[in-house]
């Protein structure tokens, strides 16, 4: 018999864990918020041989080429809509929690006064409280990463003065002193986002009731925000932490922005230190837990550890728009939980992993049985 290798035995582990929760996921309270976007995933075509049949083009570095050659001149590429659904960094984590079990709650802007189509289901799900209209994403998808588009006026109806009045103070605290996760993400996009915290800070917050709760964060790709604004958001991060215990994830390009900007050690291969990176923007923002997860592997830190999990890399996905947010889902899932560093990372890696497989969010028992036999990472 074949011996059980580190990485099985915490796959087998992290199964069996959240196999014994499953049960009991209904009674965990999740709060999220508070961007919403319709999503549009597309292919550019490359080579078009008939009605129902094209090659598209297959890298962010070949869809540069193209442009780079249309400099000067003109040129036309033939969009493909591959599916229509559910975006933003919050509906989709707030959708993979909710498919894993969680009571979750969602506030953003989903449509107004009604729910807009494409969360319908979403909303059959999860409670939700819409509070404006969405935004609009093209996400133009190719095998190396995705190109997001985005249609962002509406989100500047995402600040204090729109929660209050569409969801109301008392209301955001009788939800949040019942959670045991709160999500705030999307910090990138949502203009006002910056105000929201601080009142949050102000006038949310210190009326919780004792209990423990964890936050997560996720700035989603800082690089439009200037220097100042994303120094002020991650001061703003730690300040979360005299409240509670804060999570914040990012990805590899988010964690060199952040690395940065609190002017952290440059690296020459940011994706094989990212283990020493999560410790290091830890220490320097004094938070709980820091998360980072490139696409191959992911690694976290906490006060006194900091791990590493290969995940099930896959070089061909079905769908990646929304693999970092499954992500997400499953670490939270297993950090609320009271899972050790490396099985939340495996959980986290496996959502993902199990996602982009499938093109939809694994069920609790779903996701056990996917890290029963998790696949190893491709190349």
């Amino acid at each position: 018999m074949p011996m059980t290798t580190p990485r099985q035995e915490v796959c087998r582990s992290t199964a069996e864990a959240i196999r014994r929760a499953a049960p009991g996921l209904a009674s965990m309270k999740a709060v999220l918020g508070f961007d919403g976007f319709v999503d549009e995933i597309i292919a550019v075509v490359d080579k078009r041989h008939g009605p129902d049949s094209f090659e598209p083009v297959e890298s962010i570095a070949a869809m540069a080429r193209k442009i780079l050659g249309a400099a000067g001149e003109s040129s036309n590429y033939e969009l493909v809509v591959k599916q229509r659904k559910l975006g933003g960094n919050g509906p989709i984590m707030a959708n993979a929690l909710a498919s894993l079990g969680l009571d979750v709650t969602y506030i953003g802007n989903l449509g107004y006064p009604d729910v807009h189509l494409a969360f319908r289901d979403f909303a059959a799900r999860a409670k939700v409280i819409t509070i404006a209209e969405p935004g609009h994403t093209d996400a133009l998808e190719f095998a190396d990463g995705k190109l997001m588009l985005g249609k962002t006026q509406t989100l500047a109806d995402v600040n204090w003065e729109t929660l209050v009045e569409r969801v109301g103070k008392r209301q955001l605290i009788d939800l949040m002193a019942g959670a045991t996760l709160i999500g705030t993400v999307n910090w990138t996009m949502l203009p006002r986002l910056g105000e929201v915290w601080d009142r949050l800070l102000e006038e949310v917050f210190p009326a919780l009731p004792e209990g423990h709760r964890t936050l997560y964060v996720d700035l989603a790709d800082p690089e439009k925000r200037t220097r100042e604004d994303l120094r002020g958001a991650l001061a703003t991060v730690s300040r979360f932490q005299e409240h509670i215990d804060v999570i914040l994830g990012m990805n590899l390009k988010e964690a060199a922005q952040v690395a940065e900007v609190l002017n952290l050690p440059d690296r020459a291969d940011r994706e094989a230190t990212i283990e020493e990176d999560a410790a290091a923007i830890r220490r320097a923002l004094s938070l709980h837990c820091v998360v980072i997860h490139p696409r191959k592997s992911a690694a976290a830190a906490i006060e006194g550890e900091s791990v590493r999990f290969p995940g099930p890399f896959v070089q061909n996905p079905l769908i990646s728009t929304g693999a970092g947010d499954h992500f997400n889902s499953g670490f939270c899932l297993a950090r609320v939980l009271g899972f050790g560093l490396e099985q939340s990372l495996c959980a986290g890696v496996a959502a993902s992993g199990y996602y982009v497989r499938t093109a939809h969010s694994p069920t609790a028992v779903e996701l056990a049985g996917f890290i029963d036999e998790l696949p190893p990472p491709e190349g």
